[in-house]
């Protein structure tokens, strides 16, 4: 498969057309970035970590029904992938209280949420990506009432197959943010990547960060946190 002109480049990945229609290679880039691109700096290997581990999960994740864009890896940076054209949300599920959560509602960091937090943000950088409910998703025609309804029920079931999966290698899911889209014949299916990009992982013992937190908080440690991530799900 050949990778032909690039369609878009985002803050982590570059997405290119191949010379199949209905298939496209997304190749993830070191480049790192927070504060909705405020901070940019560079995580050695974290293409590498998040290409592998995103194709791990979304293999993960297809076992137990869930429908995704994977379809093939096709080296470490790179992966074939169904064309789809993202629904412009952001989907965020907390399990427990952490970063924006805990600043917004006074929570300190770590308290357990007696439920699952469904959020929606509006993908949109020049605005900041801001919080966006049902009604506006609707009134902006963002998503049809039937899409959003598949949307939250498939958030919650990849909540709680994720959280079951990580908890099994010693981490807590603390909160993720997954993307979806919607393929040529109209069905929503997960996109995007499941890495420690995305997702807000503590060990279950000692609550070290073994994520993005640790570029955000200028902690240190950020290319031993993605690896060690790497080493729990087995593919170091």
């Amino acid at each position: 498969m050949q990778k032909k002109e690039m369609l878009y480049e985002g803050k982590a990945k570059k997405v290119f057309a191949t010379e199949e229609p209905e298939i496209y290679i997304v190749s993830y880039k070191d480049d790192a970035t927070a504060f909705n691109g405020q901070k940019k700096g560079t995580i050695v290997g974290k293409g590498v970590v998040n290409n592998r581990m995103s194709n791990f999960m979304f293999r993960l994740l297809e076992q137990q029904g869930i429908p995704t864009h994977y379809i093939e890896e096709l080296n470490d940076r790179e992966t074939a992938v169904k064309k789809v054209s993202i629904v412009p949300l952001e989907v965020i599920v907390r399990n427990t209280a952490a970063g924006s959560l805990s600043k917004r509602l006074g929570l300190p960091e770590g308290t357990p949420m007696k439920t699952p937090v469904l959020e929606y943000s509006y993908k949109n950088d020049e605005l900041g990506d801001p919080m966006v409910n049902d009604y506006h998703i609707l009134a902006m025609d963002l998503a049809t009432r039937e899409e959003l309804d598949k949307i939250a029920a498939m958030s919650f079931k990849i909540n709680e197959l994720m959280v079951e999966f990580f908890r099994s290698v010693g981490v807590d899911l603390i909160d993720f943010k997954i993307e979806f889209g919607k393929t040529t014949a109209g069905e929503i299916i997960l996109a995007d990547e499941i890495s420690p990009d995305t997702c807000r992982f503590w060990d279950v013992n000692t609550h070290e960060k073994l994520d993005k937190d640790r570029f955000r908080r200028d902690m240190g440690g950020v290319e031993e946190a993605y690896d060690e991530m790497m080493k729990r799900i087995g593919l170091r």
